[in-house]
């Protein structure tokens, strides 16, 4: 399967679960707005996706996914499920113990990561109950993140990439089915949450199942290429921690400001969607080729994929960036204001949106070029880089949030600014070192277009503002109005951005067909 196609099956199925994760978030804002139950909520969803992310994302894969590559093409199909087998039951009973001591713990884990909530005794045992219900989730996503391994390692990239469209129709679905029959709305949620992880998991083993991978727990065995999955895995375990704590060190900063965690969970979900559907599956789709590549020594067929990918990525992440630099306000209040989420709560989500949006294609472009390190086999390069931005972002964080508040602007506005301006450092590192080692050199080609891209874009803003300007005033009245607009601009802005594109030579749409059904 070609990169791009094999871009566009996780893009494709990504877009389908974030067009669903937005349903479940205008539903979640008009219930619990930007209130302490949204807050406790939020804070209980993310605690086990904290440590899913620090497991079992992007340091497993980094490990994973290139080791079982290789072994499927050394040692064949029977031997790379073996080796997945005994991952399967390590990382099983390891997690299961973990889950287990934080479920007793919760509560000094609580004032460890949201000491913000413990000055509110009834949102601090809230946010203790809900994420004692949600935390069981980490167990079956984790094993989730590994069944999506084996299926990416043979190039079957749709059920791992389906896989979170059933959390958001399990979400969605406590929201609709069992608010009634719940304490509140958070706690049906979090509950949601757990049955989710759940049928995630069946899902998953079902699709490897179909492919001939089946898998049972089983007592772990510490061979040979355990110790060296684990001896890779080590060093990015290390890496996703500092970036996760870096990503915590903002709930644990905005749990003292009110609203702060709230605001800035929509904004970043709104963020999430181009770079979920651009960075994310580009990076999965990136992983398997350049391993293959580089194991056979093919080191400009590498670099000329990398071009490839950041061309493609570049392409669709900069319109996204400048329509959410350009028209927040639009956004924001089209999609969540509505219920208990009101016009000052979207305000305000809207100036994090701006924030978050600025190191955008820096996210992006991260998920390309940490790919890169991976697929040599270079896991603690990203680590360093990462201590480096983890440093720069802490000492932002505090002195944007200080800044602010002495202004008495929105200080949360400050956590997104120092994300953001992190990321392009990380991007900056990682690009430089690459570079300096020859693994990588920006083509002609890649430069001209992406020049293309960026005059196109601008023509886009153009478009934007001139219509905002103009006609913005009259789509003001209701929700109807707010959502007709948000639908007008993105149509104008697409249809000026895409006719550039055409008319410059940026996107040639008969070159992309083929390439699409190109197998490489």
């Amino acid at each position: 399967m070609s990169l791009v196609k094999s871009f566009f099956t996780i893009s494709g199925l990504t877009f389908i679960s974030r067009i669903l994760g937005f349903i479940r978030d205008i539903l979640v804002a008009s219930i619990l707005g930007a209130g302490p139950l949204a807050e406790a909520f939020l804070v209980a969803f993310k605690l086990p996706n904290f440590f899913r992310r620090l497991f079992a994302e992007g340091a497993f894969n980094a490990a994973f996914v290139p080791l079982f590559s290789g072994i499927i093409a050394t040692d064949g199909k029977e031997k790379a499920r073996k080796f997945a087998q005994d991952i399967f039951s390590f990382l099983f009973f390891v997690l299961l113990i973990f889950t287990i001591l934080i479920e007793i713990f919760m509560p000094f884990v609580m004032k460890g990561l949201a000491p913000g909530f413990v000055s509110d005794p009834n949102k601090f045992e809230l946010a203790v109950y809900l994420t004692r219900a949600t935390f069981p989730y980490l167990l079956f996503i984790s094993l989730v993140s590994l069944l999506a391994g084996v299926m990416n390692g043979m190039n079957r990239f749709a059920a791992g990439a389906a896989a979170p469209i059933i959390l958001n129709l399990s979400l969605i679905g406590a929201i609709l089915f069992l608010t009634d029959v719940s304490k509140t709305a958070a706690h049906a949620l979090s509950y949601g949450v757990a049955i989710a992880g759940v049928l995630q998991f069946f899902w998953m083993l079902a699709a490897c199942k179909r492919e001939g991978m089946s898998f049972s727990i089983k007592l772990p065995k510490l061979n040979k290429k355990v110790k060296l999955f684990l001896s890779k895995m080590l060093p990015g375990i290390f890496g996703a921690g500092v970036v996760q704590i870096n990503l915590w060190v903002d709930i644990i900063i905005g749990t003292f400001i009110p609203g702060a965690i709230a605001f800035l969970y929509y904004a970043d979900r709104v963020n999430q969607l181009p770079l979920s559907l651009i960075g994310t599956a580009m990076g999965v789709a990136l992983l398997p080729m350049l391993s293959r590549q580089i194991k056979e020594k093919r080191i400009e067929d590498s670099i000329i994929s990398q071009n490839r990918a950041l061309e493609l990525v570049l392409l669709l992440t900069l319109p996204a960036t400048a329509a959410f630099i350009a028209i927040p306000d639009v956004i924001i209040s089209a999609l969540f204001e509505r219920g208990a989420f009101e016009e000052k709560d979207s305000l305000a989500t809207a100036y994090g949106l701006v924030a978050y949006a600025i190191g955008l294609p820096a996210f992006v472009m991260v998920k390309i070029f940490s790919s890169s390190f991976f697929a040599y086999g270079d896991t603690k390069t990203p680590v360093k880089i990462a201590g480096v931005c983890m440093v720069a972002n802490v000492i932002m964080n505090i002195g944007f949030v200080i800044l602010l508040m002495e202004m008495d602007k929105m200080p949360h506005v400050g956590l997104a600014v120092a994300t953001s301006i992190s990321s392009w450092l990380n991007l900056t590192l990682l690009v430089s070192i690459l570079i300096k080692k020859k693994k990588f050199e920006l083509q002609k080609r890649t430069k001209e277009i992406i020049s293309k891209v960026i005059l196109s874009t601008f023509v886009m803003v153009f478009v934007l503002w001139i219509v905002k300007d103009t006609q913005g005033e009259n789509f003001t009245s209701s929700e109807f109005d707010r959502i007709s607009f948000l639908i007008i601009l993105m149509v104008l802005g697409k249809i000026s951005y895409f006719t550039c594109t055409h008319l410059t030579g940026a996107l040639k749409l008969g070159e992309l067909k083929r390439f699409i059904g190109k197998k490489r």
